[in-house]
């Protein structure tokens, strides 16, 4: 820890406006993305039936994908859960007259046809398309709390340009990481949105570590100019937003290979989101804190007046 603030003395900042065209381009993209190829929405959003089942050997997923759209079924979507013999197969939703009992009933006739081996059928949910949009807007509400929330606290224990700077900053992480999602055809379901809503959590994390340092370095730096304190703080939180990214991306990264498909997209989702966050909190949250005008005056304790003074 003492290496990296004693020897560190990276100008962050002097690069900010390339960071700005860097983040400009990717929210673009993000949104071009989004109005042109959308969310490839998972069945908690659009409605469908989930079943889980269970093989007496272990099975491949490729080869249930297989079986199942010999016997008409050729939209569903097959995913390991847990060990090697259990999978869960997601249809979409199809006739509203056919019960989820039919329809399992019909899956497990193809996966029967195809294999010829001892099949056991161990839940089936149904998800219908009005819960799904309840769903989304509970999702979209959720985050929209979020940010005021976040906008208050930061306001309150900081200053309002910090808690500006760190809005825009969890914006920006949300728009692009959502764009990331888009282009690479992620599906989109609840445990993406819990992902979502982690990523924010963390940038904010990583954001008050930084204001923190800032507000410190303001009382203790009082001749420096605000874009040097900026950058003595980065420098001197540097060393643990590496430690910390890069144990939470290891983690994710064994998550993301050995997990399963069914935990795939909320690892990939978190890997992004977090590659974006501690970027964010560098050149987005700090910068737009130092163009608003954040000054030493504005982190300073206000002096209190002395009861002699105020004597005549």
């Amino acid at each position: 820890m003492e290496f990296f603030r004693s020897t560190m003395r990276i100008d962050f900042l002097r690069s900010k406006h390339y960071a700005y065209l860097f983040s400009a381009l990717m929210i673009a993209a993000s949104i071009a993305s989004l109005a042109t190829r959308g969310l490839n929405l998972g069945l908690d959003f659009t409605g469908g039936t989930l079943i889980e089942v269970s093989y007496d050997t272990a099975v491949e997923p490729a080869a249930v994908r297989s079986a199942l759209a010999a016997g008409g079924f050729a939209d569903a979507l097959v995913q390991t859960f847990g060990a090697a013999t259990d999978l869960v197969i997601r249809l979409a939703s199809r006739s509203a007259e056919e019960s989820s009992a039919a329809l399992s009933d019909a899956v497990l006739a193809a996966l029967r046809q195809d294999s010829g081996r001892k099949i056991e059928v161990r839940r089936v949910e149904y998800v219908g398309p009005q819960m799904g949009k309840e769903l989304a807007n509970q999702g979209l509400l959720a985050m929209i709390y979020v940010m005021i929330g976040i906008l208050l606290y930061i306001s309150f224990r900081f200053q309002w340009r910090f808690s500006l700077g760190a809005v825009a900053a969890l914006i920006h992480d949300v728009i692009i990481t959502f764009g990331v999602i888009s282009f690479l055809a992620i599906e989109f379901d609840l445990t993406v949105v819990a992902a979502l809503l982690a990523v924010v959590g963390y940038s904010l994390n990583d954001t008050i570590v930084v204001f923190d340092r800032v507000r410190e370095n303001f009382r203790v730096i009082r001749k420096a100019a605000p874009t040097d304190v900026v950058n003595t703080s980065i420098n001197q939180t540097l060393s643990r937003t590496i430690m910390t990214s890069g144990t939470t991306l290891l983690v994710l990264a064994v998550l993301f290979y050995l997990g399963g498909e069914i935990i795939h997209a909320f690892a990939q989702t978190l890997i992004i989101g977090i590659v974006i966050g501690t970027y964010s909190s560098i050149y987005v949250a700090s910068a737009l804190a130092i163009e608003l005008g954040i000054s030493k005056q504005d982190l300073m304790p206000v002096a209190k007046e002395s009861v002699a003074d105020s004597m005549p």
